[in-house]
């Protein structure tokens, strides 16, 4: 039987020292006290239902010159999911390790995100929660709290998935508010 992410793993159990604190604008956005399992598939059902009301044609839009188009917000996210899930597999796995950060800002423009259609954003959303979902479950309490240093910050495994939710919540409110995509 697949090992479950304990109950008690919610977002107020953290520590200010599993983080950085630059996250605390993301881990805010998040209910303190959803089990970090359910948090993270409540979020991608509500991310999902966002991409339902975006159109094909959306994906070139940009609120402002100098900012992202929605495909580049999507990749973004896509991008994000997948780090932070390798930043929480090797934590787990190899508690102490320093861990680079990486430069959003440099990898939008290399992603090819203009050339990609909606339906292709929607199910590689999908596929890389759903495996980070399945990751988390797969650790045990102590992986989950195991620690290492991302961009010279002391990290926790457990405290990159409730960022992981956080920033997606962050995007959907940018897309609400700046795409005005409701």
């Amino acid at each position: 039987m697949q090992a479950e992410i304990q109950l008690n793993m919610i977002a107020n159990s953290l520590e200010s020292n599993e983080y950085n604190a630059y996250y605390d604008r993301y881990l805010q956005k998040i209910p303190g006290t959803l089990e970090l399992g359910i948090l993270l598939l409540e979020n991608r059902e509500e991310f999902l239902q966002l991409l339902d009301k975006i159109r094909p044609e959306d994906l070139k839009y940009s609120y402002a010159k100098g900012k992202w188009t929605i495909a580049e917000v999507l990749q973004h996210l896509i991008d994000v999911e997948r780090i932070f899930q390798y930043r929480s597999l090797t934590l787990a796995r190899e508690p102490g390790i320093k861990l680079p950060g990486f430069d959003h800002n440099a990898y939008t423009p290399m992603s090819s995100a203009q050339n990609r259609n909606l339906k292709s954003f929607k199910k590689e959303f999908k596929t890389v929660r759903n495996a980070g979902i399945s990751l988390y479950r797969s650790f045990s309490k102590e992986m989950l709290e195991r620690q290492g240093f991302v961009s010279g910050s002391p990290t926790s495994c457990r405290a990159l998935g409730f960022i992981t939710a956080g920033h997606t919540k962050h995007h959907i409110e940018i897309f609400k508010d700046n795409y005005r995509i409701l």
